[in-house]
């Protein structure tokens, strides 16, 4: 696992960008993060090491799952535009940050003008 790649980062890094909510819809057993009232990421809380599954650009998910044996098409979502990623495997944490933060960009430029974060 590398460095930093724990399921408390990954935490941390959804709950970051500005309006970034965490909630729980779907019980104790995962964080749903959202934005506008959009998910834009679903953290795991009762497996270990844990997932994460964000939104992605469905050709960049097609080389992510290629590239990496740990990134999947998305668990339990549509498989053309969520990815889910093993917080065990060879994803470095900054992959894993950056993915966070562009499925953020991706439901904010989807939404309203009007109900994007200021």
């Amino acid at each position: 696992m590398a460095q930093g790649n724990n399921r408390a980062s990954v935490l941390r890094s959804c709950g970051l960008p500005t309006g970034a909510e965490r909630t729980s819809p779907f019980g104790d057993g995962s964080a749903v993060f959202k934005v506008g009232g959009k998910m834009f990421a679903l953290v795991s809380l009762d497996d270990d090491p844990g997932r994460v599954t964000v939104k992605c650009e469905p050709d960049y998910a097609q080389a992510l799952t290629r590239q990496y044996e740990d990134i999947v098409p998305g668990y339990h979502m549509n498989k053309k535009h969520w990815v889910t990623v093993s917080l065990e495997g060879g994803a470095q944490a900054d992959l894993i940050a950056e993915l966070i933060d562009n499925s953020y960009d991706l439901v904010v430029s989807s939404l309203p003008v009007r109900a994007r974060p200021r």
